[in-house]
């Protein structure tokens, strides 16, 4: 078994096999490369991830627990002592252990409109080359809502509108759930990620495959 991978490439493989499993045959298969960061060259698919958050590998790391679909079904005064003075808190209302520093790491994202700007304008003049069907994957744990999403939809849409390359979908991820948003016709649909479901993707993220 590998040792688990915690390096630049997680959350590309990550997103890489959320979209696999939740959305089929058209994304199966694709690769883990850069610029942009998933492909298809065969069915000419690019696909760019990121996150709506700074770039701190250290914090980035304390966000697996969530990712990885951990259970907690029982948790005493005590044990929630040593994860409070170990700077872990108990939340998400599921059963989950889940890091303070993560919560603080979110908090400090670079607002989503910043990162989409910026994604739109690279993929415009071509830094990540020339593919049939652009896609943008965003990891994100703003709670977005379905006016939000559609507001959202309605930014990318104007500003592509002036494009010679543009993203034919968006995908956001606030890993419980995934947003899949349809850029040209401006649908969109809301997915529920399970607690297996983001283990399988954890473990295939890290290198391991479930026993």
């Amino acid at each position: 078994m590998l040792n688990p991978k915690f390096d630049t490439c997680f959350f590309e493989r990550y997103a890489m096999a959320s979209l696999a499993t939740l959305l089929g045959e058209h994304y199966a298969h694709l690769v883990n490369r850069d610029r942009p960061d998933l492909q298809d060259e065969q069915d000419g698919i690019g696909i760019e991830v990121t996150r709506a958050i700074p770039e701190n590998k250290h914090v980035a790391n304390a966000l697996v627990n969530e990712m990885a679909g951990k259970e907690v079904v029982e948790v005493n005064r005590d044990v929630l002592r040593q994860i409070n003075q170990s700077g872990y808190a108990y939340g998400l209302g599921d059963g989950t252990i889940i890091g303070r520093n993560e919560y603080e790491y979110w908090s400090l994202a670079l607002p989503l409109k910043r990162i989409l700007e910026v994604k739109m304008d690279k993929v415009n003049n071509g830094f990540y080359g020339d593919f049939r069907e652009f896609d943008l994957f965003v990891f994100t744990k703003e709670d977005l809502d379905l006016d939000q999403i559609k507001q959202t939809i309605a930014f990318m849409q104007e500003k592509q509108a002036f494009q010679n390359r543009l993203y034919s979908r968006l995908f956001v991820s606030q890993i419980q759930a995934l947003f899949d948003c349809d850029l040209e016709t401006g649908h969109y649909r809301k997915i529920k990620v399970s607690r297996t479901q983001r283990k399988q993707f954890y473990e295939r993220a890290i290198g391991k495959e479930l026993v």
